[in-house]
């Protein structure tokens, strides 16, 4: 099952190819309810959909209570699932993967992040990674999603990115954002909402009368289609089950359904999206959070239509960084 939800910006189609959103798979009053469901997930893009649910009550019919705790780096992300601390997480796709090779009862439900990375610079002119050969470039997280991406389409295009560039590697995207604003870096990786709030902090008073200019220079989904002739579309980050949950199909089914719909609402609604997400993070600003969903696909998919995209990512990170995803493909139980 795949939805693309409408969009008013006139870019996307609305698309909707089975009764996913219309009709719940079983109804609430047919399930025990819970004492509590806890969802995890970082100060990012592919956690929207889940502040979305707990706002919305759409999971009321499940748990007595439904809360959202925020994960901050991706340490703390496997400290929580190995822990037994959550029960449905939003994290990157190689995490998943990995975390499930390795043992880890987890089960993926969707990918509803398909693109939300870019080369931060005060350089408007460069569009593809070959143009910043010598640069210094900050990089949060070693080894996780941005660095992952980075390296692999640098590779499929002959660059080496341990010699061709100079890797700055940073904690956060705060860390590296703050390096931009203050002009200790030209050039940042950076995701979405970071971008926009970077974009709109330099262009705002007092902060604009010291910070660079910046631009939105290369789109590594762009990079992405240019290199591998596909569509602008990488599947980076989802919502999987953790723990005992994982088998109850049923609840899996219903929701996800509430995922969809929360994502939905989510792209067609961007400023109260932004609103949102301002009240569960208040270091995230209404207005660049509307900035980034305008800025992000409005993909979503279930996690097993989606498992061709990602096989063929996940196929490509064996042949370079096997480790990152646990050393193998994960089989059919990995995908619900």
């Amino acid at each position: 099952m795949a939805y693309v939800p409408s969009s008013r910006r006139g870019w996307l189609t609305g698309v909707c190819s089975s009764a996913l959103v219309l009709a719940l798979p079983l109804h609430a009053a047919q399930m025990a309810k819970r004492p509590r469901l806890r969802l995890a997930g970082p100060m990012a893009t592919v956690s929207f959909p889940l502040m979305r649910l707990v706002d919305s009550g759409a999971l009321a019919g499940l748990a007595e209570q439904v809360e959202f705790v925020a994960w901050t780096n991706p340490d703390q992300l496997r400290a929580l699932v190995l822990g037994g601390e959550v029960d449905f997480v939003a994290a990157p796709s190689n995490v998943a993967a990995n975390l499930y090779n390795r043992g880890a009862p987890l089960r993926l439900l969707d990918v509803s992040v398909w693109g939300m990375l870019w080369l931060v610079s005060r350089n408007a002119q460069w569009k593809t990674l070959d143009q910043f050969k010598g640069q210094e470039i900050a990089m949060p997280f070693r080894a996780d999603m941005p660095d992952i991406l980075f390296q692999l389409l640098a590779r499929q295009q002959g660059l080496d990115p341990g010699r061709d560039f100079k890797l700055r590697y940073v904690a956060s995207p705060l860390e590296a954002m703050q390096l931009l604003i203050t002009r200790r870096v030209d050039h940042a990786l950076l995701a979405e909402p970071a971008i926009s709030m970077a974009l709109r902090k330099t262009q705002s008073f007092p902060v604009s009368v010291v910070a660079p200019q910046l631009y939105r220079s290369v789109n590594l989904q762009q990079e992405w289609a240019r290199v591998f002739q596909r569509a602008p579309e990488i599947a980076q980050a989802g919502v999987a089950a953790v723990g005992a949950l994982r088998q109850d199909a049923a609840l899996l089914r219903q929701v996800r359904a509430a995922l969809a719909e929360a994502h939905a609402w989510c792209w067609a609604n961007p400023k109260a999206c932004g609103e949102m997400a301002s009240r569960y993070a208040p270091m995230l600003q209404a207005d660049a959070v509307a900035d980034s969903l305008l800025a992000t696909p409005a993909v979503w998919r279930s996690a097993r239509d989606a498992r061709p995209e990602l096989e063929f990512f996940f196929g490509h990170l064996m042949q370079h960084q096997p480790a990152v995803i646990g050393g193998k493909l994960p089989d059919a139980g990995f995908y619900f």
